[in-house]
């Protein structure tokens, strides 16, 4: 929906998680029916929650763990790991800094160079764990370490970039075409990050697998505030879910759509596949948990940019152990544990067998959703009141 602005300019309404609420179905489902898996290309995955790639979240360990419940955690390849061997020394230096020191030491280490044997000794040691190795690049990255990635026997690869377009250009002469590397890449290939439908069609029609929707949402980004730049969260998945199902009706070829960040509870969740995503990426809610390599912090891949940070170092309030966050049971009543069982609650609720079928759910727009007869869990800072 869009308003002007000014006599000669438009202005466009988007939405966040806060701005809607999920209409019951006519017919419920009993949630233990449900099916919560999602499609990347032939390959199935049970888990529709992916572990984003920031190095305070996932390490070997986490990305073999979510392999072995049917998810994936998706491993860094330009961060601490492929850089230091003995890269708990460096994380350790991390977590024990002070909010001032942070920064300059993101800075500083990152600065080490990435080594193309690390890479493939982090692919071998996901994969001696029995599950797919799952690796992101930037699309410099991909440039001089994808075929690297391949050589070493990559599942998965994810090109992920702050905000994605399909041509970049410099006065250096330099034209980046991201169509161009798209088309080098063999295997299974997750893109991003992007908000709105055109990009999203073109990057679909240019050979990518999966969709990564979302600029600047995430706990530890500040893109948003430091360039101003991003779209809510509700709306962009939305407008992107949308270009996969036009692309589906043109090709008969589906795209998955995966909405990154900006969530930490299981309705934010809902609310993002019922819109359209077919999984979600996350990492912050991971972060304290004792398995996370730097609980209890985290911090996204642009903190450490040399010249403009877009990220911060974040200290989680979540401390339980990974299985309790995804699959419970859970402790508390504000949404953050056991977000697999909110996913599957919501979906019966709606009336919903598959996350394809959630996709149909009706919404409202509704100001007063998560306040309405709340009082007091809001006066007491408790269950829907809370301030986590």
């Amino acid at each position: 929906m869009e308003f002007m602005l000014s006599k000669n300019r438009k202005i466009k309404l988007a939405l966040g998680f806060s701005d809607i609420s999920l209409i019951p179905g006519e017919s419920t489902v009993d949630p233990n029916d449900v099916d919560v898996s999602w499609q990347l290309g032939e390959q199935r995955f049970e888990l529709p929650i992916l572990a984003a790639a920031m190095d305070g979240v996932v390490d070997v360990n986490i990305a073999r763990m979510f392999g072995e419940w049917g998810g994936l955690g998706v491993l860094n390849l330009e961060g601490i790991y492929t850089r230091y061997d003995d890269y708990q020394a460096i994380l350790d230096r991390i977590v024990a800094a002070d909010n001032e020191e942070a920064t300059k030491i993101f800075q500083e280490v990152y600065r080490e160079p990435v080594k193309p044997e690390l890479i493939a000794k982090r692919i071998r040691e996901i994969q001696a764990g029995g599950v797919k190795a799952a690796g992101s690049l930037t699309p410099a990255g991909m440039i001089k370490y994808g075929q690297v990635a391949e050589d070493s026997g990559i599942d998965i690869l994810v090109l992920q970039s702050t905000v994605t377009s399909m041509r970049h250009r410099s006065k250096s002469g330099n034209v980046l075409d991201i169509g161009e590397l798209i088309n080098r890449v063999k295997v299974p290939l997750m893109v991003g990050n992007v908000s709105g439908y055109e990009i999203t069609y073109s990057l679909m029609e240019a050979g990518a697998d999966a969709i990564f929707v979302g600029v600047g949402p995430g706990q530890a980004c500040t893109t948003r505030g430091v360039t101003g730049v991003g779209v809510p969260q509700i709306t962009a998945t939305a407008d992107c879910a949308a270009a996969r199902d036009d692309f589906y009706v043109q090709t008969g070829k589906y795209v998955a759509i995966i909405t990154d960040g900006g969530m930490r509870k299981g309705g934010e969740i809902c609310k993002a596949l019922a819109t359209g995503a077919d999984a979600i990426m996350t990492g912050s809610i991971f972060a304290g948990c004792p398995e996370s390599p730097a609980t209890p912090y985290h911090w996204g891949m642009a903190t450490p940019d040399p010249n403009l940070p877009r990220g911060t170092r974040v200290k989680s309030d979540v401390h339980v152990p990974l299985k309790q966050v995804l699959f419970g049971p859970s402790q508390v009543t504000d949404g953050t544990q056991n977000l697999v069982g909110a996913i599957k609650s919501s979906m019966g609720l709606c009336g919903a067998q598959t996350i394809r079928e959630f996709h149909n759910t009706d919404i409202a727009f509704s100001f007063s959703f998560m306040t309405e007869g709340k009082a007091l869990q809001i006066g007491q800072q408790v269950g829907m009141g809370s301030k986590k």
